[in-house]
C-alpha cells in the first residue's frame, strides 16, 4: 500500500509563504516515489490552497477563527511565541485536525507551524502512525519522532537538547534542505559567478510586509546604472504590486516577475541577489548566487548572522534597521568588486541541494 502523508502548515501575510513552499516541495518528492500526500491548512488572509490544489493535492481547508487565539486566558503565559498564528487556540486546532486525520489514517503527519508544540502533537498522536516536525527556532518542546531543521546556526548540534524525546531522531542543517529537485541538478551544472555584477534578482519572500522590494528598487534607481539587468519576483497578492509597476515604468532594464513556479532559472542568470535571510538562503547557496540580505523576522537574526560571519551572504541589517541609503551604500561597494569568484564558490561548497531526496527516504522506509 502506499504511504500516506498529511501535511499541517499554513501560509499567511504574518507567516509568510516558505512553510507551505518547503511543504510542497517535500511533498512532491514523496509522490515522485508513490506516496499519497494531502494538506490541512486554515483559511488566512495571503494564503496558498491554490497553489497546493494547481500542484494536484487535496487539501482541507480549516476556516480562519476571527474570535482570536485563545481559547484559555490562563494559557497566555506558556503559549508558543508565535501562537497568534494559528488564528485560534490549539485546542480547537487539534479537534479540528483529528476530525480530518480520522478518515486518513496517515503514515506521517508532517507538522510545519512555529505556533504548534508539545501540548497539540500529544493530542494529535494517536491518530498518526509518525509525527515529523519541521522546524527552525528551537524555542518550544516537541512530541515527535522525527524533527528537521535545515538551518545553520551556532551550536546546531544541541539546540533541541531537552526539547524532544530521546527517541526522536534529528535531520539537522543543509544536508537536509528541502529544494526542489531543479536546485540540485542546476548545482552540478551551474558556472562559478567570475565577472562583475551585470544582472540583479530582488526578492523578500511572498508578504515583505516591510516594503524591501520597493525601497530596494528606489536605491538601485539612485545609482543610475542602466546597464545592469534587474529582475524583480513579487506575488501578484502583494499590496505593493501596483507601486512597483508604477515605479518601474519606462525602465526597459528593470523586469517584474509574479507567481513563479521556481527561482532556479532566474538566480542561475543573476550576478546578484538582494532578499530575505529565509529559506531562499539555501536556494541561492545551491546555485553559488551571493546575496546581500535583511533578516525581516526574529528567527532569521541567528540564521542570518551565521551565515555572514562564514562569509556566505553579507547581511545588511534587520529590516527595521535598513533604509534606501543603507542599501545604496552597500550596493555600491559590491558593484565595484571586479568579481565575485571566491564568494560564489563558498556559497556553491556550502549546499548541494540534495536534501530532498534524503528526506524522502527517511519517510518512505
Amino acid at each position: 500500500m502506499a504511504v500516506k502523508v498529511v501535511f499541517r502548515v499554513d501560509a499567511s501575510m504574518q507567516i509568510g509563504t516558505g512553510h507551505v513552499i518547503r511543504c510542497l516541495t517535500l511533498a512532491e518528492g514523496l509522490r515522485d516515489h508513490g506516496a499519497v500526500c494531502s494538506f490541512i491548512c486554515r483559511e488566512h488572509q495571503g494564503h496558498l490552497l491554490d497553489r497546493i490544489k494547481e500542484k494536484s493535492f487535496d487539501v482541507v481547508t480549516l476556516l480562519d477563527n476571527e474570535e482570536g487565539f485563545l481559547t484559555d486566558s490562563s494559557d497566555l503565559m506558556s503559549l508558543p511565541a508565535h501562537a497568534s498564528w494559528l488564528g485560534c487556540g490549539w485546542q480547537t486546532d487539534a479537534e479540528q485536525t483529528i476530525s480530518v486525520l480520522n478518515n486518513v489514517q496517515p503514515d506521517w503527519l508532517v507538522v510545519d507551524h512555529y505556533a504548534l508544540d508539545a501540548r497539540w502533537e500529544n493530542v494529535i498522536k494517536p491518530y498518526c502512525k509518525r509525527l515529523m516536525v519541521v522546524d527552525d527556532i528551537a524555542d518550544r518542546i516537541h512530541e515527535c519522532d522525527l524533527l528537521l531543521d535545515q538551518n545553520l546556526v551556532y551550536e546546531m548540534e544541541s539546540r533541541y537538547q531537552d526539547k524532544v524525546p530521546n527517541t526522536c531522531t534529528l535531520l539537522l542543517g543543509l544536508d537536509y534542505a528541502l529544494l526542489q529537485p531543479v536546485y540540485a541538478k542546476m548545482h552540478d551544472c551551474v558556472q562559478i559567478k567570475n565577472e562583475s555584477v551585470q544582472r540583479i534578482l530582488i526578492y523578500f519572500g511572498g508578504a515583505d510586509q516591510n516594503k524591501l522590494t520597493e525601497r530596494t528598487i528606489s536605491a538601485f534607481m539612485q545609482l543610475n546604472r542602466p546597464d545592469i539587468e534587474v529582475d524583480v519576483v513579487i506575488s501578484s497578492k502583494s499590496h505593493q504590486a501596483g507601486l512597483i509597476e508604477e515605479q518601474i515604468l519606462n525602465k526597459d532594464n528593470i523586469h517584474l516577475h509574479s507567481d513563479l513556479p521556481t527561482l532556479a532559472s532566474l538566480m542561475s542568470k543573476a550576478d546578484l541577489a538582494i532578499g530575505a535571510g529565509g529559506s531562499t538562503n539555501w536556494e541561492r547557496l545551491c546555485l553559488g548566487l551571493p546575496a546581500l540580505v535583511v533578516s525581516i523576522s526574529e528567527n532569521q537574526r541567528q540564521v542570518t548572522k551565521f551565515l555572514n560571519d562564514q562569509g556566505l551572504i553579507k547581511l545588511m541589517g534587520h529590516a527595521d534597521e535598513i533604509d534606501n541609503q543603507r542599501i545604496k551604500v552597500e550596493l555600491e561597494q559590491i558593484l565595484a568588486m571586479p568579481n565575485l569568484f571566491d564568494w560564489s564558490k563558498c556559497c556553491l561548497d556550502a549546499c548541494n541541494g540534495k536534501g530532498l531526496l534524503k528526506v524522502v527516504e527517511i519517510l518512505m522506509s
